[in-house]
Order: structure tokens, then sequence, then C-alpha cells
């Protein structure tokens, strides 16, 4: 195991950032305090560069290296919390009522920034390195807004690189594997409209109810019958609402739900079949139906020349039995794809150890994990470099 030197002190720091973010949750883009604890951080570290506003709220922190010019890596975390209410009692547990950090976004801050802290002291590389800090990764495409705004080409990025912290994994564990790594996402939201009436004179109706019901049935044969077998689709109904009373029938049933993928194509064949079946059912019913479907992130695709990088970086610090190099897929979204879209990289998991699972409101990030984290960052970053 090759941690990085005197990691003791740094990793005692960066707890110490990692918990007062922790108290100070903030959603989506609106990170304003968040952002600017990040930019005070870079700035008294030395970066050459400290540029805000990116992608609205994000950003980034510019580590030239003291052996010439060459490359730029780009490392990336995520900043948005999640408008959960903490039940963790913890003594540095959210000061803001229905906010929290239950995906660990503080731990991936805290990381960066140590990580941040080390390469601007010793900048031992060529080339430069973007520390990246994001916003809206829990559902406002905060990854989309910094690509659109211009990241890779401003800073003249080749390749980044992203980190999530994985309950279940022991602490000292990486994941990762190449190709689709996460999942492409979407929402449905279907509404039937029918005729209500007198539950007791069901033949004056056009009944919505068992409208709805039929579909919500009938739409898990899209995995099961429409999809290859190797392929992975899940396709959840995880809302409903209809009536107000046991004796009457309502004009009208709204459900919703999620699905996800590893393939944009069957992603797309997944919308024309959600399409196809409710449309059928509301015809056969005598009602109608408005289905309206969203999509959300792309699949998060590592690359595979980066991976075999980031795997061999990871094996370098914990040793090749901690390091899963074909992990299996996880069919949670993730916004770092966007970014991996416009360049080649990598995400992969770090272990949190046997904590509560993410978006939970007894969560907590590990700082065991830290000392990982950053060393993984810092020689992942070094190594890149390196190679040019």
């Amino acid at each position: 195991m090759t941690l990085l030197p005197d990691i003791s002190t740094l990793q005692a720091e960066a707890t110490r950032w990692r918990r007062s973010l922790h108290e100070k949750p903030e959603l989506l883009f609106d990170v304003h305090e968040t952002a600017r604890f990040i930019e005070q951080k870079l700035r008294d570290f030395g970066c050459d560069e400290v540029v805000t506003g990116l992608g609205r709220t994000g950003v980034v922190g510019i580590i030239h290296g003291r052996k010439g010019a060459g490359s730029v890596v780009g490392l990336r975390s995520d900043m948005d919390a999640l408008p959960i209410e903490e039940q963790t009692n913890l003594p540095y547990r959210s000061t803001v009522p229905g906010k929290m950090h239950a995906c660990g976004h503080d731990g991936h801050m805290a990381m960066l920034l140590g990580a941040a802290k080390y390469l601007a002291a010793t900048r031992n590389f060529r080339g430069s390195v973007a520390v990246i800090f994001q916003p809206a990764e829990e559902g406002g495409g905060g990854g989309r807004e910094m690509v659109n705004d211009g990241l890779m080409e401003r800073f003249g990025i080749r390749t980044v690189f992203g980190m999530h912290n994985v309950p279940g994994l022991p602490v000292g564990h990486f994941a990762i594997r190449p190709g689709p790594i996460m999942a492409a996402t979407a929402e449905v939201d279907v509404a039937v409209i029918g005729r209500g009436g007198h539950a007791a004179q069901p033949q004056g109706t056009a009944d919505p109810v068992v409208a709805a019901a039929q579909m919500i049935t009938a739409l898990q044969t899209v995995v099961s019958r429409s999809v290859d077998p190797v392929d992975a689709l899940v396709l959840s109904i995880t809302k409903i609402n209809a009536g107000t009373s046991h004796n009457i029938i309502p004009d009208r049933v709204d459900f919703a739900g999620t699905v996800r993928t590893l393939r944009s194509e069957v992603a797309a064949m997944a919308e024309e079949r959600i399409r196809s079946i409710c449309s059928g059912i509301a015809l056969a019913q005598g009602v109608k139906v408005e289905v309206s479907y969203h999509p959300n992130y792309p699949p998060t695709r590592n690359d595979p020349a980066q991976t075999e990088l980031a795997a061999n970086v990871a094996a370098g610090i914990v040793g090749r039995d901690c390091v899963d190099a074909n992990t299996n897929p996880m069919m949670a979204g993730e916004d770092f794809a966007y970014m991996l879209e416009a360049r080649p990289g990598a995400l992969i998991f770090i272990g949190n150890g046997d904590t509560a699972g993410l978006h939970n409101p007894h969560y907590d990030f590990n700082d065991d994990a830290i000392p990982y984290g950053v060393s993984y960052w810092v020689r992942l970053a070094e190594t890149t470099l390196e190679q040019g």
C-alpha cells in the first residue's frame, strides 16, 4: 500500500473541511456559500488560476507543474446536497432544515481539495491540473452546463476523471469498469383521462383506474419481452394518484416512474414501447392518455484506455486485490456523463465501508476513505501528465 507521505495530517485537515461543508448543505445550482468556501481554499493553496461562475456556480482551479509545459488533466467533484431531512444526530449534522449531504459530495469535495493542496505544494508533474467543482449533479445537469460553458476548451483539458463513494464497498477498495458504468436516466409521466361516475354504476363511465392498472402491469413487459436479456433496463412505476372516495370512479389517474438503461438505443426503444402500450390500452378501454417522457442524463461511459490507467493507479495505492477492474454497472445516473462525452476519461468508485446507503437520511461519508481518495487523485494526475 502506497499512500501519500504525511497523509494523516492532510486527512485531519480534509476531515475538518468535509464536516464544515456537511453542516451547510446547498441544493442544485444554489451552492453559493459552498463555492465561496472552495474558491477561498484554492486561492489559499496557491492555485495559479481560480475561476468561478462556470456553469453558473462551478469553480475551477488550475495548478501548473514545475516540469514545464504539457497536457491538462481534469479532476472533478460534485458540490450539491439533497432535499432530505438528516437523521444522524452527528455533532456536525446539517444545520439547514430539509437539506443534507446524503450522497457524499461533501467527502468528494474534501478529497479533491486535499489533492489540490498537495499538488499545489509539490507540482511534481509536467503540464497542468484542473480541479473542477461542479454544481447541480442531483438532477440539475451541472456537468452539462459546465461543458456548454466551455470548460474543456477554456482550460485545454485533454482527459477528465471523476470519483464517487459507494457504501458497501470496503474502505481502501476501488471499483471501475470500461464502457458504461452508470445508467442513462429518464422520467415518465402518464395521465389517463376517462369519464367518472358512481362506483355502483360503472357501465356509465370510462374507468381510468382500470385502464391505468392495465398500463402499469403491461409496461413491465417492456423489460421482459422487448429487450435483449443481455441488455440492462429498469422501468419502475413509483407514483400513482387517483380518486377521492370509495364510491366514486374518478375522471383521471396520474402515474409516473423512471427508466434506466446502459445504452441510448435501448432508452429510445423503451420510450417508443411505453407510448405504444399506453396508447393501445387507452384505445381499448375508451379513455384518453397523455405520455410525457423526459430524458435526463446519458449513460456514463468510461474510456477503456483511461479506465486501465485509473485501475493501475488505484492498484498502486491499495494493491491489485483491492481494485475490482470489471465491476458491475450501477443503474443510478451521474451527470459526469456529459464530461465523458466531451473528453476521454473514467469514473471510479471508492469504498465507503459499512454505512447507510446513498440518498438515505442516516447516511454519512466515511472520513476513513479520505487518505485513499486524496492519494488516488494525486497519483492519477501525476501519472496521467507523466504519460502526456
